[in-house]
């Protein structure tokens, strides 16, 4: 059985050229197009086409949210980002709006095809761009987590419970039988690792993750 394809881009060029393209597939059905992202919702609801090829900057709704609105209401329609942009705020909106697919309007035919046949068969299909831009998004947060949450020892995790809660370093001393020296110098620790600047900050840091509570 063909795949049945909508095509989506607000440029009439591009859809007719993909569409010429993609209908001498044999495997491949074009069962509609559409110049905007209203458009793209309605003719997918009414075309139920197996994979939609969306462009991102369309007027009325763009790609991403046309991809979105689809995704709940058509889950088991798959959707392919054809676009010109590489901006990694696209890519991560389409991908959290729920397409299978993404790729540059550059890319060879024979690449397109590829995608489109991974797609219909259930796995999601990247261009070499793309797969780098997420890598290079991935490596990000990881260093950017690192930095933040610097591992303190167990000792200096008290130490900060307990200067959060309010204690003075002399209290904390006294209840973890060390000098006020001692905690002075966790203290000190604590501020460096935690890039903290202020017992504001200390504050704020051990509600976010969750060591005291309002």
């Amino acid at each position: 059985m063909a795949i049945k394809i909508l095509l989506a881009d607000d440029h009439q060029l591009v859809r007719e050229g993909l569409a010429t393209l993609l209908g001498d597939d044999p495997n491949i059905e074009i069962v509609g197009q559409a110049k905007d992202g209203k458009e793209a919702i309605e003719n997918a609801k009414k075309l139920k086409p197996d994979i939609l090829i969306m462009d991102i900057g369309m007027p009325v709704f763009n790609g991403i949210e046309a991809t979105e609105i689809l995704k709940k209401e058509i889950p088991e329609m798959k959707v392919i980002g054809l676009t010109l942009h590489a901006e990694r705020n696209f890519v991560k909106g389409m991908l959290e709006a729920g397409a299978y697919g993404y790729l540059f309007k550059t890319c060879a035919y024979e690449e397109l095809i590829l995608a489109i046949n991974t797609v219909n068969s259930g796995n999601k299909y990247f261009s070499n761009e793309i797969t780098e831009i997420l890598v290079n998004e991935y490596i990000g947060k990881k260093k950017e987590v690192e930095e933040i949450d610097t591992p303190l020892s167990d000792r200096e995790q008290e130490v900060l419970k307990l200067l959060a809660e309010g204690k003075s370093n002399n209290e904390i001393a006294k209840l973890l039988f060390v000098s006020a020296k001692t905690i002075g110098t966790h203290k000190q620790h604590i501020y460096e690792k935690l890039g903290l600047e202020s017992a504001v900050d200390l504050v704020k840091y051990a509600i976010k993750k969750g060591i005291i509570s309002l």
